[in-house]
């Protein structure tokens, strides 16, 4: 069963709501395809209006930046993995179980159920996991934060939080495990694709042993 999913963004990270229109859906489907391509610190709006058949002045009608861009498309990327979380553990009563959805959810071992069609998922995974942190190591980020633009990742670190206090509600450190864990899961899958000296999951193709080094980081962290 798949589901038709509409996600609806903080208007403060755009300035014409590019799921409005064809353009704007355009804008978002070939920003996704050229940053995964070239990276982030080559992408151009300039760039991007050739590969949407536009003009750059378009392209700005939509984002006052490309930072701005980037932050838009990793925070539809937390709120679409929240979703992804609440469906894949509703019915769910262990929260061992739950444990472990979370953990194949962030690297990518759980079916995606929800269609939306001008966004490739997979591609936006790989640039959470090279360029995300880029949206929020900058100066701005106080004032961006004001602006509530990292609301939906501190949303999925509270529902992870709230599954590890199922398992042990004593534990004193929820949402820094939460984020950890989130932290740790992306920067050993860029180690293993790009610097595999850095993990021990370089000689591996395979996700498993990553996906159960996760899960005795979080188990042995909740059981102390």
């Amino acid at each position: 069963m798949e589901l038709q999913l509409q996600i609806k963004m903080n208007p403060n990270l755009y300035l014409r709501d590019p799921d409005s229109t064809e353009l704007g859906r355009n804008i978002i489907q070939h920003s996704i395809k050229l940053i995964h391509d070239i990276g982030f610190e080559d992408f151009t709006f300039k760039k991007l209006a050739i590969e949407v058949g536009s003009t750059e002045a378009s392209i700005y009608r939509y984002f006052e930046n490309k930072h701005r861009l980037l932050t838009y498309i990793t925070t539809w990327f937390w709120t679409w993995l929240e979703y992804q979380l609440i469906f894949h553990t509703n019915n769910l009563k262990h929260p061992r179980e739950k444990v472990d959805i979370v953990i194949k959810l962030l690297t990518f071992e759980v079916q995606d159920k929800f269609i939306v069609e001008h966004i490739d998922k997979s591609l936006l995974h790989g640039i959470v996991i090279c360029e995300g942190d880029k949206a929020y190591l900058t100066k701005n980020v106080t004032e961006d934060n004001k602006s509530m633009l990292f609301k939906p990742y501190k949303d999925l670190c509270h529902r992870i939080a709230e599954i590890f206090l199922e398992l042990n509600a004593e534990f004193g450190f929820p949402h820094s495990l939460a984020s950890t864990l989130i932290e740790t899961a992306h920067r050993q899958m860029y180690f293993k694709e790009h610097l595999p000296r850095l993990t021990d999951f370089g000689k591996s193709k395979k996700v498993k042993p990553l996906v159960e080094f996760l899960q005795h980081l979080v188990f042995k962290s909740l059981e102390n």
